[in-house]
């Protein structure tokens, strides 16, 4: 298109639309990309859109994430395999005395699984439950513990398949030049204001500093009286946005070692770190070295054959297939909304009414409000990065204030969200009724929202 015009607004209208009504991102992405081409020239719309997945294929950054969230994925099925993480259910039962030491020892341990918020979700939540059930604890204070330490701790950490995601996509969308994706991530990560203030609030409510009230009273109350937990729903009839990775997961944890060591989580983990740090913040390399010594280790104390670790890091490979289809989908969608000159439209009739100090509020309370009705925190954010980022750029807001609205969004909805991947797991993992999480920790993550909005006004 030589100028732009109201009709580059129909392609992210009907992805935003597909994505609630179908909980669906990758094919909302697609579709919408579609619908963009046929904008711009309908007889040869599926030969421009093969064009474009082509050359979205060739671009370095595609590359990287896929090789990136590939290699998260096959370390982490190595790690739930070994069942290294369930060990520290073990100890922690030997330290835990009372409710509270109980509730901040599955605190320590979500903090401890940081690079994916499935992994962290499904593995404090069925190692810490023998634990709090002892101590009287409810399984939906548990839950809710497992819920704040899932995503919000992911989104803090840059060495995580979050920070992967993201980074990407702010390399694709020019906000980072290409390899600094994760170092402007880092950046924003002071102004991830949701995602400090969850973790803050669970750790007041687990000392009494903030007491429980409404429903989560009732249900502690209810624990402490010994009365049993409610019955969990049938899972299988929740529809998620990435349900393939979900069960994924699932899978890979219904095969875990419970009597695996602590030391075999450990070990890889701060492999990881180190390496990622030694190499300049280069988690592909990290990721390389980390594989290259964490096999060996595995190997010599004959944990699995050499064969069974490979179809592991394989299955794990697979599980990311959700993520890089929708990092692919997402750079398509750019593409085909650079050709309608989307962002030029969006700045031209949004710049005279919006203002740099409530760009980042607005862009908060927008995308939370999405990510909690779609329950997509990612795909979502994939069509919002291209309209919000070009807009803060015209207002000379700032970037990583913006940034750090989007992820506070982002990790807003994936906690928050009846029906997100998170909620979802968490509830599972706490083997916890998914509705009665969800209710039972709203009115914190309700609190921790509204502080996060007025924080954004302030700090702009």
């Amino acid at each position: 298109m030589s100028e732009a015009t109201a009709l580059s607004l129909i392609p992210p209208v009907v992805v935003l639309v597909l994505a609630v009504v179908l909980r669906r991102p990758i094919l909302s992405l697609v579709i919408g990309s579609f619908v963009g081409l046929m904008l711009i020239e309908s007889h040869s719309a599926l030969t421009n859109f093969s064009a474009i997945s082509l050359s979205v294929m060739t671009d370095e950054t595609i590359g990287w994430l896929i090789l990136v969230c590939g290699g998260f994925g096959a370390l982490i099925a190595l790690l739930v395999k070994t069942g290294g993480s369930m060990a520290f259910g073990r100890y922690a039962m030997k330290f835990a005395k009372g409710p509270k030491s109980s509730l901040l020892m599955t605190f320590l341990l979500g903090v401890a699984i940081f690079i994916d918020d499935y992994l962290n979700a499904l593995t404090v939540g069925s190692t810490m439950k023998r634990v709090t059930d002892k101590f009287k604890v409810s399984r939906e204070m548990l839950a809710y513990v497992v819920d704040s330490t899932a995503a919000p701790i992911c989104v803090l950490v840059p060495l995580s398949t979050w920070a992967v995601f993201f980074g990407g996509l702010l390399v694709d969308n020019g906000i980072a030049a290409e390899g600094q994706g994760i170092a402007v991530y880092m950046e924003a990560i002071p102004y991830m204001l949701y995602a400090w203030l969850s973790v803050i609030m669970v750790v007041l409510v687990i000392v009494g500093i903030v007491p429980t009230f409404g429903p989560m009273k009732k249900a502690q109350l209810a624990a402490a009286q010994g009365v049993p937990a409610l019955v969990q729903v049938d899972l299988e009839e929740i529809q998620t946005s990435d349900e393939y990775a979900l069960k994924a997961i699932e899978d890979e944890f219904k095969h875990a070692d419970d009597t695996g060591k602590l030391h075999n989580f450990v070990v890889p983990i701060l492999l990881l770190v180190g390496f990622t740090v030694y190499f300049d913040i280069d988690v592909l390399m990290g990721l390389l070295a980390t594989l290259a010594i964490t096999l060996p280790f595995y190997a010599v104390q004959k944990i699995m054959p050499l064969a069974d670790m490979m179809e592991q890091m394989i299955d794990g490979f697979k599980s990311m297939l959700p993520a890089i289809c929708t990092v692919i989908a997402a750079f398509i969608f750019k593409d085909v909304s650079d050709q309608l000159l989307l962002s030029q439209y969006v700045i031209e009739h949004l710049t005279p009414f919006m203002t740099p100090k409530l760009l980042p509020a607005v862009v908060f309370l927008s995308m939370s409000i999405l990510a909690f009705v779609t329950g997509s925190s990612w795909g979502i954010f994939a069509v919002s990065i291209p309209i919000v980022m070009p807009l803060a750029q015209s207002l000379n807001a700032d970037i990583p204030l913006v940034i750090g609205a989007l992820l506070s969004a982002s990790s807003f909805g994936s906690q928050a969200c009846f029906y997100s991947d998170s909620t979802v797991l968490a509830a599972q993992g706490s083997d916890c009724n998914l509705m009665s999480h969800a209710l039972t920790q709203l009115p914190y993550t309700l609190i921790a929202a509204a502080i996060t909005f007025v924080g954004f006004i302030w700090l702009a």
